[in-house]
């Protein structure tokens, strides 16, 4: 398959800016892969496709505030920073992005806050944009973190074009959310209430967790037309044993294993061993799945409607076939559902 085939039309006033206003409120359309058919209800309406021994595979990745706006020592200038990833606790290690690139060299420190509350050095140059930045903190891991906390923002990508407001703390997060480390939400997860989850066990349906945080290659530019060629980066992913028995037991009773978000579809695939069972994860994946590829590991996926050339629409085709996913993103478009972060929901059965 090639970049290309990835592309479609879509109108930007469809990528929704704010998130509905409860959490379950929100659009869903219904896609059957066996009889190709459509149906355009509520994501309410999710209770009655499930029962008794489905299971539903959650991301409990939680999101932290990785982005950070500071100034550059001498001159002054404005440098926003988006965390990546922490390399190392003891000595404040971390993978930076920064904007604009071209004025951060090996050297130069940066300090954040109004008082200069934090002060990091920049120690490596990792890629054009890429940076380790070395934090200048005398105080426990615990108040480093407390201070990046408080300077850090909701990493709310730019897309959305608005600037981050209070209630994105807390919904550009799912209702679940655990372990800290992403730094983008597993957006399916964000259709779920508690009211939603309730009721969903209720009629006997369990959730099984895994964890995969969630990184910023699912939203870089892939720059080859030929997809083999792109490396996606790397993303940490936990499964434990009691959410392998969970998702092996109801897959061998015939039961369906739903993947809720491309990250749980993502993480299920990499842990699946030979034999077609799940086994304990506990490591990284830069698993890039695009069409045609076989599933082993779920029969039925909840998502966000994606935007043209992602990793997620990709591997959303895949799940759906590639001619059929390209008729239901036509239909999707022309009925005018909500795109991306805060956008309605598809489920795939």
């Amino acid at each position: 398959m090639k970049l290309s085939q990835f592309n479609f039309n879509l109108p930007k006033e469809l990528i929704a800016k704010y998130p509905p206003k409860d959490r379950d409120a929100g659009r869903m359309m219904v896609v059957d892969r066996k009889t190709q058919t459509i149906e355009h209800l509520h994501f309410k309406d999710i209770l009655n496709y499930f029962t008794d021994g489905d299971v539903f595979v959650i991301n409990n990745t939680k999101v932290f505030p990785a982005r950070l706006y500071g100034e550059k020592e001498k001159t002054g200038a404005k440098i926003e920073v988006f965390l990546l990833r922490e390399l190392d606790k003891h000595s404040r290690l971390w993978d930076v992005l920064v904007d604009p690139a071209r004025k951060i060299r090996i050297g130069n420190k940066l300090y954040f806050g109004d008082d200069e509350t934090l002060v990091a050095e920049v120690i490596d140059n990792t890629t054009s944009r890429g940076r380790t930045l070395r934090f200048l903190f005398d105080g426990s891991y615990e108040e480093f973190k407390k201070t990046l906390q408080s300077l850090g923002e909701t990493p709310l990508p730019k897309i959305h074009n608005r600037p981050v407001e209070p209630e994105d703390e807390v919904r550009f997060q799912t209702i679940y959310a655990k372990h800290e480390g992403a730094v983008a939400a597993p957006t399916a997860g964000l259709h779920f209430s508690r009211e939603m989850m309730k009721r969903l066990e209720i009629s006997g349906v369990t959730f099984a967790e895994i964890t995969l945080h969630t990184g910023l290659g699912n939203f870089r530019s892939i720059e080859v037309e030929d997809l083999t060629k792109h490396k996606m980066d790397s993303e940490e992913m936990f499964i434990t044993q009691d959410s392998v028995d969970i998702i092996n037991s109801s897959w061998e009773s015939k039961h369906k294993v739903v993947a809720v978000g491309t990250t749980s579809l993502k993480a299920l695939e990499t842990a699946v061993s030979i034999t077609g069972k799940i086994k304990p994860f506990k490591g990284w994946t830069n698993k890039f799945i695009f069409p045609p590829y076989e599933f082993r590991t779920a029969n039925a996926l909840v998502t966000n409607f994606h935007l043209p050339y992602s990793p997620m629409y990709m591997m959303v085709s895949a799940f759906m076939g590639y001619e059929f996913a390209k008729e239901v993103y036509q239909i999707a478009v022309k009925e005018k559902y909500n795109f991306f972060t805060y956008g309605d929901a598809m489920l795939i059965l």
